[in-house]
This record gives structure tokens, sequence and C-alpha cells, in this order.
């Protein structure tokens, strides 16, 4: 049973280190997408502005399909074997088979996140709709991290799914969840980070975050329920803090001193994912003396 429980896992990590290679192209591609969506409305809007005909999109097709992968320095196109998860990076060196430019590390290390993430998930809730939903939140919270920290942007075609299909998972109950606790996760986590919005922006006349921020803590509300917002925003919180703070030693914050909000609450989903949000919170209280 233990090793039929193993296999399971080790078959669920290996597929997540082939949606990890995907995952890759999603986080570079995604924001890429939606800037060209922007500027083709802005445009067309322009042209109605104008009284002209809108003028066709002649830019080539780019999407997640759409032009295959190739190196940004030399433009060769890489190959499938070029593309193996984690193996192809060991095997290259770390470098583009033609011009030889340095390949981030990032890349294989998104594939062996989600790899790992994958193989818990089958590991804790097996090869059911529990294992396979975690799987999905997963992969849909490394996109997540990754694009809001490169492009401060948390993409409606991530955070919305992943929403619904946390309140779906209530509903089947695949999670732990009750639906009622699930829907006023998602309604308290929404709003309680867009009354902090607010509050803040009449306060000081600036903007602290942004709305993709409610839409992931709904997400999370949606999957943990509404007893978990609490533990999950004072963790997100204290990651936040750390990582600030080193950043701010090292001299490393990006120009205007901000960081996104969105991967530390990433990160607090993940610690509520594999230790529960009772956990966090029982763990922020006694660091605190409470």
């Amino acid at each position: 049973m233990v090793l039929d429980a193993w296999w399971d896992a080790a078959f669920g990590g290996v597929i997540g280190l082939l949606l990890g290679s995907f995952l890759n192209v999603v986080i570079y591609r995604l924001p890429k997408m939606m800037e060209r969506q922007w500027a083709a409305e802005l445009a067309q809007m322009d042209a109605a502005n104008q009284g002209k005909d809108s003028l066709a999109d002649t830019q080539p097709p780019f999407n997640l399909m759409t032009p295959r992968s190739r190196c940004p320095s030399c433009g060769h196109v890489v190959q499938w074997y070029e593309n193996v998860p984690v193996l192809s990076y060991l095997f290259l060196r770390g470098r583009c088979s033609a011009c030889k430019t340095r390949i981030s590390p990032r890349y294989p290390l998104v594939e062996i996140a989600t790899g790992a993430l994958f193989y818990f998930c089958i590991y804790r809730w097996g090869a059911t709709p529990a294992g396979v939903a975690w799987c999905g939140f997963s992969a849909a919270l490394v996109a997540l991290a990754f694009i809001d920290w490169d492009t401060t942007l948390l993409p409606d075609d991530i955070t919305l799914p992943l929403l619904w299909a946390g309140l779906l998972s209530a509903a089947m109950q695949w999670i732990e969840v009750p639906l009622y606790a699930s829907v006023m996760g998602a309604v308290g986590g929404y709003l309680s980070l867009w009354l902090v919005y607010w509050g803040f922006k009449l306060a000081t006349g600036k903007e602290g975050m942004g709305y993709g921020d409610f839409k992931l803590f709904a997400a999370l509300g949606a999957w943990f329920g509404w007893q978990a917002l609490v533990p999950i925003i004072l963790m997100s919180s204290v990651i936040g803090a750390i990582i600030g703070i080193a950043m701010k030693i090292f001299s490393s914050l990006r120009e205007g001193g901000y960081i996104p909000f969105g991967p530390f609450l990433v990160g607090a989903g993940f610690t509520a994912m594999v230790f529960g949000p009772n956990a966090i919170l029982a763990t922020i209280l006694k660091l605190l003396g409470l």
C-alpha cells in the first residue's frame, strides 16, 4: 500500500516536472499577451475616436503555443530534446546550444518546485480528485508568484479560474472545506483587501496594492475557508517583512522601493496547504508570545 502511494506520488512528480516546463512558458508569455491585447484595444479606441476603421492586427501570432520557444539572444529554436525538464539544462550546462548564452537557473527551479509540489499533493491526498485539485492549485500559485514578481501583474486568466476551482472543489467535497465556508472565504478575502486598498488610498493618495491581490486572496479564501483568512494574511505579512528587510539590507529593492504582495500571499497559501491554517496561527501567536 505504501509502495503504491509512493509510485503514484512519483508519477505525479514527473507530471509536475513536465507541467513546470509549460509554466515557464506561461510565466514569460502571458504578461506579454496581455500587453499586446491592451495595445490592440487602445489602437481600436483611438481609431474609433478619429472616425477611422480599426486596423487589423498585422503582428505575427503570439500565444502560449505559437511561436516555438527560442533563445532570446540568438533566436535559436529550442528543440524538443533541449526542453526536457531539468535534464536538458544540466546537459547543456545552463547555456544555449547555439550561442552559449547563459540560461537562467530559474527555469529548472520552476520545474523542480512544481514537481515537488505535485509529489507532495499526490502523496498526501492520493491519486484522487482531491490530489488532482491541489496539484492544480499548486500550479496556479507557482505561475502567479513568478508573474507578479516579474511584472506586478496577477492575471485574471489564472486568479479567477483558481477562485472558481476552489468553490467547485468545496461543492464536490474534494477539499475539507464546507461550501458555505468557501463562499464566505472568497467574499471575505476580496472585501478585506478591497477595504485596505481604499483606506490606504484615501489616507495617502497612493495605491498600496492592485486588484489582482484582492482576487488572489479571495481564491485562497475559497480553498481554505473564511477561518483561514487571518492566518494567511498574517503569514504573508511576516514573509513579506522578512524578505523586504533582507532586500533592503542588500540594497536590492526596485526603483520606488515597492515589492509585489502576490508572492507573499502565495507563500502563505503553500504554508497553509502543507501545515494547515490553524498551525500557522498557532505558530505566529507563539512567536508573538500570545
